[in-house]
Order: structure tokens, then C-alpha cells, then sequence
């Protein structure tokens, strides 16, 4: 019961719980207590929206790999975060040390973003980056699957 309560909050974290007890044939009262206990237990850390970036123009997103000097690493982090289109940074393996996710309003704005912003923090090496031309999403499978055992 709990992954079916995961897998319908994850489509649509807005529903109320008299709506989802009735999607999954469950007491109100059970599944209010659940949703609290996958709380509690840190199963579910927040109930959040998804904004349409490209609504409020943000049109080009990019990941930028970054190669930098690692002594530097916490000053990089804070720099990157203070640029306004950056908003994930992820420490990785791989060729890169860490990933930047960038977003913005014109393919001139991330070259700007790269260059003028990214390239004169001190301590970064090199950096390459990937514009998203496409992007396809999969919600995450909380709900065993029909054919698993």
C-alpha cells in the first residue's frame, strides 16, 4: 500500500487524500496515517511542484562538465551558485568532477553564462557543454512491476 501511495503522489503530489483513498480503495483515515508514517520514516522529504520552465522563457538547458582544481573545490561550488541560471551542481566520477545544471532564455545568455561567468571562476580547468535539444521523461516505478516474481 505504501509504494501504491509513492507512485500517486509522485504523478500528482496536489491530490487529496480522500481522492487518492479512493484511487487505491483505502480508508481516508488509513491513508492519512501512512502518508504521515512515510513522512516520519523520510520516505517522502517534501510535497513540491514542477514549473514550466520554458513558460517563464527559459528555453535552453544545458549541462556543463567541469574539470577543476580540487583544492578549490568548495570556493567552485559557491561561485556556481551565485550565477543565476545554475541550479544543480553534482559531484560525479567519470571524466568531469562535477555537473552544473544551467538553465536559461537564448542560446546567446548560456554562451555568456559559460564563458564570462563559468570560465573566469578561479580554479576550474576546463569545462564542456551539452545543450538539451530533447528531453523524455520516465516517473520513477515505486509499484512492483506485473511481471516481477
Amino acid at each position: 500500500m505504501d509504494l501504491q501511495i509513492l507512485s500517486e503522489l509522485s504523478n500528482d503530489a496536489s491530490i487529496s487524500v480522500p481522492r487518492l483513498s479512493k484511487k487505491i480503495n483505502v480508508n481516508s483515515s488509513v491513508v492519512y496515517s501512512r502518508i504521515k508514517r512515510l513522512v516520519k520514516r523520510k520516505l517522502i522529504e517534501r510535497f513540491t511542484i514542477v514549473v514550466n520552465d520554458a513558460e517563464l522563457g527559459y528555453n535552453v538547458k544545458a549541462l556543463t562538465g567541469i574539470n577543476m582544481d580540487t583544492k578549490k573545490r568548495d570556493h567552485i561550488i559557491k561561485e556556481l551558485f551565485k550565477i543565476d541560471g545554475v541550479r544543480e551542481v553534482a559531484e560525479v566520477t567519470g571524466r568531469f568532477d562535477i555537473l552544473v545544471t544551467m538553465y536559461s532564455k537564448s542560446l546567446d545568455q548560456m554562451h555568456k553564462m559559460v564563458s564570462e561567468r563559468i570560465g573566469r571562476i578561479e580554479g576550474i580547468q576546463s569545462s564542456e557543454s551539452f545543450i538539451e535539444m530533447k528531453s523524455r521523461m520516465k516517473a520513477m516505478p515505486y509499484m512492483p512491476s506485473k511481471d516481477s516474481d
